[in-house]
């Protein structure tokens, strides 16, 4: 099976870019280059690899990569800082 790997990182206009691959360090290094013109990375480098974690699904890889997608800003600091605790009340909508 292969390790896949879900990662994040913090763009230079300081929004998140969210990703899946089979290399991460290959993958930043292919961002912080601008080998692909266009990508949402492209006008955003310098970039910083804050987070990634392992699997050995690539199914789960995408699915957490699409649920990480959705996230607020807030939340994927929650994650990013391991403050594992957070990430449920930041699910959730605050009504007035």
């Amino acid at each position: 099976m292969q390790t896949s790997f879900v990662y994040i990182l913090l763009c230079s206009d300081n929004t998140y870019y969210t990703g899946v691959t089979e290399n991460v360090y290959k993958r930043f290094d292919e961002h912080q280059d601008g080998k692909h013109f266009g990508s949402y990375t492209f006008s955003r480098r310098p970039l910083q690899l804050v987070y990634f974690c392992q699997f050995m699904d690539i199914e789960q890889a995408i699915v957490f990569e699409k649920k990480i997608k959705k996230w607020s800003q807030a939340k994927k600091l929650a994650l990013i800082e391991g403050r594992y605790e957070d990430l449920p009340n930041l699910a959730r909508k605050k009504f007035k």
